[in-house]
């Protein structure tokens, strides 16, 4: 039997739990660039993330079509539509090209038969409803992270995610970037001896801004729609995003109603690396305790904290963030340190010899790790995991939010990672539940 290329990429990702090992496609079966084969992404969310990063590196991939954007703001729509169209014009020599089509409410994306990928980039606070509307929709995606504002509504997108079978992807880029993967390999190939301790340093935040004065929505701003799940409140232009632009960090993730802030933002790369290199992507910490400052102002989410966690292995990991600090991860075995600091990243090590050694056969090697848009594309066409899957996302970033949580009490907490509870706190306990949602945006 026939199948079309959207039933082909569907059935993909259904049969995704029923494959021992990935299937690869020959490229005489499946050319990149055949239009039969092109799979048509949909850009849902057109900020400082899209233009930044996600629009140029989807476009990038062999055989991907940017075929709609989609935002809340009409004005960041319209910019995100005439970027891609420049990029064909530009790439295929197609003067006028205008084949990118413009959608502002996310489910017409969704519920479009000829979208067969999300690329997802919303504020913090959507993301959890529109994950399990794709999921749903068997809608193949990738999430911007932090995925999720809480370890309960992690595990909500997670289960969706698994029930459905579509290709996911968590979009964060570190796995990615070779000095990071390296370094992760020197652990995990022993090369440092037995892993003592873990050591992240987040970068500084602003400073917090205070009370601001109500203002009239921006026309091209659909604002109810932008709140969605959470309270309805006034406008003001430092609650949303700086209008008509988008390069700027927005404002929103300073606000612990639609984001949790640096130890989310950040955390949610370092704490994947992290716990890759220690092997336990889908487990956690037995221990956690810190403590953080929480600003009295509309810009609220914690900042100069310590956390500290402490897992069933022995190993300790800190988390640390002051007015001053710059983003680094450190490694600390019996045997040796080695430090990846900046970004993209530069490698240091108390054995110098170890920031240039390459694995040997029969040792792990990430050196040929696609990048995490080549990684999403290549999964849907070879019917394979990707290299950072939701349930893996939420394992990350539930690092950043129990630490938040230990800060918020301000007691060492005992954490079950297999039923991800505290034990014997119910007060901590109720600091996992999924935020509070308007009754139009609830989701199961």
């Amino acid at each position: 039997m026939k199948m079309n290329r959207r039933e082909f990429l569907v059935t993909s990702g259904c049969a995704l739990s029923a494959i021992a090992a990935p299937t690869i496609v020959p490229a005489s079966v499946f050319g990149a660039n055949a239009p039969s084969n092109r799979i048509n992404v949909g850009f849902i969310g057109t900020g400082r993330q899209a233009f930044g990063a996600n629009l140029p590196q989807m476009m990038a991939v062999p055989g991907v079509q940017a075929a709609v954007v989609c935002d809340v703001d009409s004005w960041r729509m319209a910019e995100a539509q005439a970027f891609v169209n420049s990029f064909y014009a530009k790439r295929d020599g197609l003067a006028g090209y205008n084949g990118c089509a413009q959608k502002p409410d996310f489910r017409d994306v969704i519920a479009d038969a000829n979208i067969d990928a999300l690329m997802i980039s919303t504020p913090d606070h959507w993301h959890v409803p529109i994950g399990i509307l794709a999921a749903k929709a068997k809608k193949h995606f990738a999430l911007e992270k932090p995925l999720t504002l809480s370890v309960q509504q992690g595990r909500m997108l997670a289960d969706a995610v698994a029930s459905s079978g579509v290709v996911n992807r968590t979009d964060s880029e570190f796995r990615s970037i070779r000095v990071q993967n390296h370094a992760v390999e020197l652990v995990r190939n022993g090369h440092i001896g037995k892993l003592e301790k873990i050591e992240i340093v987040l970068p500084s935040d602003p400073d917090p801004v205070g009370v601001q004065p109500d203002m009239p929505v921006p026309p091209e701003l659909n604002y109810d729609l932008w709140l969605g799940p959470t309270a309805a409140v006034p406008y003001t232009e430092k609650r949303v995003h700086d209008v008509k632009q988008h390069s700027l960090r927005p404002n929103w993730m300073r606000i612990d109603t639609y984001a949790q802030g640096m130890i989310a933002n950040w955390g949610a790369h370092y704490f994947d690396v992290a716990q890759w290199a220690m092997n336990t992507e889908h487990s956690g910490p037995s221990e956690v305790e810190g403590h953080g400052v929480f600003p009295v102002s509309l810009w609220n989410t914690m900042i100069n904290f310590k956390v500290q966690y402490t897992y069933a292995s022995g190993v300790i990991m800190t988390c640390e963030q002051t007015p001053t600090s710059k983003p680094s991860i450190t490694y600390f075995g019996s045997d040796a340190w080695i430090k990846v600091e900046a970004y993209p990243g530069v490698m240091q090590s108390s054995k110098p010899e170890l920031v240039t050694l390459e694995p040997e056969p029969g040792e792990l090697n990430f050196s040929q790790t696609l990048w995490d848009k080549n990684d999403l594309i290549a999964a849907i066409r070879e019917r394979r995991p990707t290299l950072e899957p939701i349930e893996v996302g939420h394992r990350s970033i539930t690092i950043a939010q129990i630490g938040l949580i230990a800060c918020q009490v301000g007691d060492k907490l005992r954490w079950n990672a297999e039923k991800e509870l505290f034990e014997g706190n119910n007060h901590a306990n109720a600091l996992l539940a999924a935020p509070l949602t308007r009754p139009q945006w609830a989701i199961s």
